[in-house]
């Protein structure tokens, strides 16, 4: 759009203006006379809020997109890591629905479900679920069942557990979250579904019997979550 001379020159004059008032504000005898006085200060604090808010703003919008990145490649590891490769050849991330959890004490009131298809149909599906009551707090996870409700992986996103206890539900520091591989409820009772000192087939740790519970109870709860739901889930 071309602007006419005389709004040009309008313009010109209220820069103009604008910087004479500015030059002449900054002056340091003004500026002299404006110090002691409260609303100097207060609008000197204002300015620099206003400033570092600004500031603020920009630094976020540009590294908004940055940590979502950071984000998704966190998720898709741990998708990875409960559904084997061979189940899907879609992008699982972008293939979701959302159900109802409320009644299922898995620490949300509505579950994200990440659907793998092979060839356009659902194979597996993943979704992250919390045990709330863990020893120290809640335990973050994540579980890939097949089309059929058999486990094929569950991993501790995160954690509060004592180290060199509880910790020991991380796979890195050992192996017994991987007893949950081809477990369904379909092959154990639900009261089997509990460690072994509650007559289950989960082993405790020595020392941390909480840990190990409340993570098998909310794994079994999330496998309730998945039947209650499986018509919908495998027939999107």
């Amino acid at each position: 759009m071309k602007l006419e001379p005389e709004t040009i020159d309008y313009w010109k004059k209220k820069l103009l203006s604008y910087q004479a008032f500015l030059k002449s504000w900054l002056e340091p005898s003004h500026l002299a006379g404006l110090r002691p006085k409260l609303e100097f200060q207060t609008g000197i604090l204002a300015g620099f809020s206003l400033l570092a808010s600004v500031l603020l703003g920009v630094t976020n919008c540009s590294t908004q997109d940055t940590i979502q990145q950071r984000l998704d490649e966190d998720l898709k590891k741990s998708l990875e890591e409960v559904i084997p490769a061979a189940y899907y050849d879609n992008d699982i991330l972008q293939d979701t629905l959302t159900i109802p959890s409320a009644d299922y004490n898995i620490g949300a009131k509505e579950t994200t479900v990440y659907l793998a298809k092979k060839a356009g149909k659902v194979s597996a599906v993943c979704f992250k679920f919390i045990a709330p009551d863990g020893y120290s707090g809640a335990i973050n996870m994540i579980m890939g069942i097949d089309r059929d409700g058999t486990l094929l992986g569950v991993r501790v996103l995160n954690h509060k557990e004592t180290p060199g206890l509880g910790d020991k539900i991380e796979v890195a520091k050992s192996d017994w979250i991987l007893n949950f591989v081809g477990r369904s409820l379909e092959n154990l009772t639900p009261a089997q579904w509990a460690v072994k000192k509650d007559g289950g087939v989960f082993d405790q740790f020595a020392g941390a019997t909480i840990t190990p519970r409340k993570s098998v109870q909310a794994t079994y709860r999330g496998l309730q979550l998945f039947k209650a739901h499986q018509e919908q889930l495998i027939n999107p």
